[in-house]
């Protein structure tokens, strides 16, 4: 295994190759522990992880509370609501505070983008040894789910061996609301990271041209591409032909509220043009499986028939996988 020079997780735009291995390789150890009769470890026993959720979530924070328990770690919830944020005080004194307590990795969540990382920066300058994991901020970055994604298609290409190798080469196509989603923008990292080429799909409204170069350069603050060489990213307005001799599809999720922004004109619109379906996906040439971030609207990104066929939708198996890649995630920053 590689040495892990991260102190904190907060965009996958900083991961090299050998770091996407690195944590595909634990999350394998990981994933394979309930069936090995292990379903606790005590690797982190004696660490504290809290969770600074500022948006609403169902999978990411259950799975991360689930992550941190089976490596024996204490997890702290924080609730906005019911917090001295009501009463004026900041974020980092916040933070601070349950540093005060002990607290060893922050996972934070927050509408705004760049959050996590403001508070990361932060916490350092103050001389905090306590690590920030970025569990999406705004439209920017969902780094752990960027890398469940990933496992979850290293695992479907090269079960017993999901590595970075396995997606080099694949064309993975993502289809949909790209413009609003931080879960393509860390997908796109991954995946280019480990060599796919990523076909993306969507309406012009959804989907500007500048994605065509969204890995052309490093974000702004970061010195150099970690990877050398990435695989490609092209646009395709047309969902049969975005589809042609793909071996992944991902849909993502369509916000309805952007219907308030007269970005499309229906959602059966929407779903007439670029919902996916068992018969659309027969332009793939070969089954192929689909993922999705979830939640899913059924009947817009996808069919419901094919939502519920697990020989193709790999939604649950995604979410099984949130868990050891998290807690792979979890168990680096604790040791960095």
């Amino acid at each position: 295994m590689s040495s892990w020079s991260h102190r904190h997780v907060i965009d996958l735009a900083a991961f090299s190759l050998d770091d996407f291995g690195t944590v595909l390789e634990l999350a394998q150890r990981f994933r394979v522990m309930p069936t090995s009769g292990a379903r606790k470890l005590p690797a982190l026993q004696g660490k504290l992880m809290t969770s600074l959720f500022f948006e609403a979530s169902t999978r990411t924070r259950s799975s991360f509370e689930i992550a941190a328990k089976r490596l024996s770690a204490d997890v702290q919830n924080f609730a906005p609501s019911s917090s001295s944020l009501s009463k004026g005080e900041s974020l980092l004194d916040t933070a601070r505070t349950y540093v005060a307590m002990g607290t060893n990795i922050f996972v934070v969540r927050h509408r705004c983008a760049g959050v996590p990382q403001q508070l990361a920066a932060e916490l350092d300058a103050s001389g905090a040894r306590v690590a920030v994991l970025n569990a999406g901020d705004g439209l920017h970055s969902h780094p752990s789910q960027g890398l469940l994604d990933l496992f979850t298609l290293a695992r479907h290409f090269a079960p017993d061996a999901p590595t970075p190798e396995a997606l080099c080469g694949r064309r993975i196509v993502i289809v949909g609301d790209v413009l609003h989603s931080r879960v393509a923008r860390s997908n796109l990292w991954a995946l280019t990271g480990c060599g796919a080429d990523v076909v993306l799909c969507g309406p012009p409204t959804l989907l500007p041209d500048a994605f065509a170069h969204f890995v052309d350069a490093p974000p702004p603050g970061q010195a150099a591409d970690p990877v050398g060489q990435r695989g490609t990213i092209t646009l395709e307005r047309d969902l049969a032909q975005a589809l042609a001799g793909a071996d992944a599809v991902m849909t993502l999720r369509l916000q309805k509220e952007r219907m308030q922004q007269h970005l499309l004109t229906s959602l059966d619109a929407y779903h007439r043009s670029f919902g996916l379906t068992h018969q659309r996906l027969e332009r793939c040439g070969k089954p192929v499986p689909v993922l999705h971030p979830g939640p899913v609207n059924r009947g817009v990104e996808m069919a419901g028939a094919l939502l519920d066929d697990p020989a193709a939708c790999l939604v649950d198996e995604q979410v099984t996988n949130g868990i050891p890649v998290r807690m792979a995630l979890l168990y680096l920053l604790a040791a960095a």
